[in-house]
């Protein structure tokens, strides 16, 4: 592995990293984001991607690197002083390896069986996770409002985990229009409804739709939607995360169609 050592903050990579790890629109403009440590960086190459750049903080072992490059030669390695490769990091806690990388835009299935929607989801954190569990449960699609956190944002990336990879996402989506000309089953999960959602047969093609964590879902979603139902909660607790409520129903509905 041949890599070019660069030290300046001036140098247009540099810049052009920069941009990515701080910018939502520099990252929509370009449908580019930087993948933040090893694990990352194999999910991508695993589910085809092939990194532009790969940049190696001067501290980190280059040996661990190597197996990386080896499986992108094609790709460009820089290597920085720790402490510019600190300012490019878009993390608390850098891992020392970073990858400028394109979108990936995995093809939605034929069969749209198991959807989750998700409204103004805020926290970067929050909708990684949500990402993370709509893949883990064979997910066939993610809906994505206007007012959702960008989903390849550096901290969002890092709480998927490698979803984004592998999970067709529609992003900006209005999702009363999208309810509406979808063909299957709806569900809003709302506190104040009495409908109990265990109570509810999950099977056949499902939309399964979560709200902001504070606001929760506006009322123009619930009402596209087939119907709204809580989660059942004992205790004091009044509400579930918006990420664990999401795992819940999305888990019942594989729970389901198990049997």
């Amino acid at each position: 592995m041949t890599e070019t050592p660069i030290s300046s903050r001036d140098n247009p990579i540099v810049k052009r990293l920069k941009k990515l790890a701080e910018s939502a629109r520099a990252r929509r403009a370009a449908h580019m984001t930087l993948l933040d440590g090893e694990h990352l960086l194999a999910a991508y190459l695993d589910a085809g991607g092939r990194p532009h750049t790969l940049v190696r903080a001067a501290s980190f072992d280059a040996g661990r690197l190597a197996p990386f490059a080896a499986r992108c030669p094609q790709t460009k390695a820089i290597v920085l002083p720790d402490a510019l490769f600190a300012e490019l990091v878009p993390v608390a806690t850098p891992t020392g390896v970073l990858a400028e990388a394109a979108w990936l835009a995995p093809p939605a299935p034929a069969a749209i069986q198991l959807v989750v929607v998700l409204e103004d989801i805020q926290d970067p954190g929050n909708l990684g996770a949500m990402l993370r569990t709509a893949a883990a449960a064979g997910a066939t699609m993610a809906v994505l409002s206007k007012g959702c956190h960008d989903p390849w944002s550096p901290k969002a990336l890092r709480g998927g985990q490698g979803a984004q990879f592998v999970l067709p996402m529609q992003q900006g989506a209005d999702l009363v229009t999208w309810l509406n000309g979808f063909t299957g089953r709806s569900v809003a999960l709302a506190l104040a409804e009495d409908s109990d959602f265990y109570a509810l047969d999950l099977n056949g093609p499902l939309a399964l739709i979560a709200g902001n964590e504070g606001a929760g879902l506006s009322a123009a979603v619930c009402g596209a939607a087939t119907r709204c139902a809580h989660i059942p909660m004992a205790g004091w607790i009044e509400s579930l995360n918006a990420s664990a409520a999401l795992a819940v129903a999305v888990f019942e509905a594989v729970r389901q169609r198990r049997r």
